[in-house]
């Protein structure tokens, strides 16, 4: 059997990503789909609409034949360190392809940009470290230190988001030296960031910025979703009466600095060049979390990068912790949350290749990576009532969802 990766955060899951599991599906003639998924806190440093048990089912429902978590060590990070956690899952799991959407739409491009980029990376990395040093955030330097070494727009414009993620996905399949075959697909009707939705396939910022306005979801938002993703959303908010996000936390993150030391803070994964000292001084000063984040924003500590401290000051995500574990080149575990009848097929049948152990729920002293998984879910959870907390705990330790 072949089987086709897709490295995901579905939220929530909509009509864009059916086309995108559709047309990977047709353009790799695979047997088999693999969802590498981020688990309760994503990439952009947000914590996920609803849970990621919901997020799986719904994606196993739609056709999705096996959904694996992407560890929490990998999935709040930059674009690099994501990508080779997901790439790592995937080729763990023996994966053919990888099929991403891009704003640009070319596979050929992003081969021949990492060819361009491995010849003059010495040259990349000297002007990245220039451009940070005069206080640039990641993104911007990063953006300079890829036009300085010929990937400008006239190649892949690496200013888009998809693209950024999809030349990292080709970046590390080849720097780990996987077999798997980068595939893209151009993204369809909308940009990543666009904020109104316009087009039954519409960005998931939109989508969420319409489900957050109300408590109930609106007929323009479900112009957007497949029936299953509306069922799981409603489902999610009758029993927990919230949808996820920054706000709802607040209080926690603010009593966490407010307790903590300098050099407690100093230590968190993210927090650089005196951040713990903006922290503490502005925690008792503000009233909401967007305030703090107006407070705390400059040119190198954009939305995106602060999102991400506050996961890691919310789950006590050290630099320690990052340094040890997101490094690696073989992962010391699968995470599977949900299968499909064919996806239990393609798991029995590459067994005996497979060198890396699949689990399906939380163990004591089992990997460090898995306790901060752990550390991830109870964050997460912490702002529900304490009997729906434990309701929802209870999932990390059940089989996984399977949908035949």
């Amino acid at each position: 059997m072949k089987a086709c990766g897709l490295i995901v955060e579905y939220n929530p899951y909509h009509n864009g990503h059916q086309y995108h599991l559709e047309q990977s599906k047709q353009i790799t003639a695979a047997d088999c789909t693999i969802a590498v998924m981020s688990g309760n806190f994503l990439q952009r440093g947000e914590p996920a609409i609803i849970d990621k048990f919901s997020r799986a089912k719904i994606a196993i429902e739609q056709g999705v034949d096996l959904v694996v978590e992407l560890p929490f060590v990998y999935a709040v990070q930059n674009s690099d360190l994501f990508s080779r956690g997901a790439v790592l899952t995937l080729g763990a799991l023996n994966a053919s392809t990888l099929c991403f959407g891009s704003e640009h739409g070319e596979i050929h491009t992003f081969i021949e940009a990492f060819d361009l980029y491995q010849n003059n990376q010495e040259e990349y990395t000297r002007v990245l470290k220039d451009n940070l040093s005069t206080g640039l955030s990641f993104p911007e330097a990063s953006k300079y230190a890829y036009a300085s070494i010929g990937l400008t727009t006239g190649n892949v414009d690496l200013s888009q988001p998809n693209n950024i993620l999809g030349f990292s996905y080709v970046k590390s399949i080849f720097s780990t030296n996987q077999s798997i075959k980068p595939i893209t697909i151009k993204r369809h009707k909308n940009s990543f960031h666009q904020q109104d939705i316009t087009h039954p396939i519409a960005s998931a910022t939109s989508i969420r910025k319409e489900l957050l306005a109300s408590d109930q979801i609106s007929k323009l938002a479900e112009s957007t979703l497949p029936e299953t993703t509306k069922k799981e959303l409603t489902n999610y908010y009758k029993h927990t009466g919230i949808w996820h996000h920054w706000e709802q936390y607040f209080s926690i993150l603010q009593y966490r600095v407010l307790t903590m030391t300098d050099k407690e803070l100093g230590n968190i994964h993210g927090v650089e060049e005196g951040l713990e000292n903006r922290l503490k001084r502005t925690a008792s000063k503000v009233t909401s979390f967007v305030s703090w984040m107006e407070q705390l924003k400059t040119k190198r500590y954009t939305w995106t990068r602060l999102q991400r401290v506050f996961v890691h000051i919310l789950t006590n995500t050290t630099k320690e912790t990052i340094k040890h574990l997101s490094q690696n080149t073989h992962l010391p575990y699968i995470r599977l949350l949900g299968m499909s009848e064919q996806g239990q097929a393609y798991l029995k049948e590459i067994k005996s290749k497979r060198e890396t152990p699949i689990i399906t729920g939380f163990k004591k002293n089992f990997h460090p990576m898995l306790d901060a998984d752990e550390r991830a879910t109870d964050a997460f959870y912490s702002v529900l009532e304490p009997g729906q907390r434990i309701r929802l705990r209870k999932q990390e330790f059940e089989p996984p969802i399977i949908h035949f």
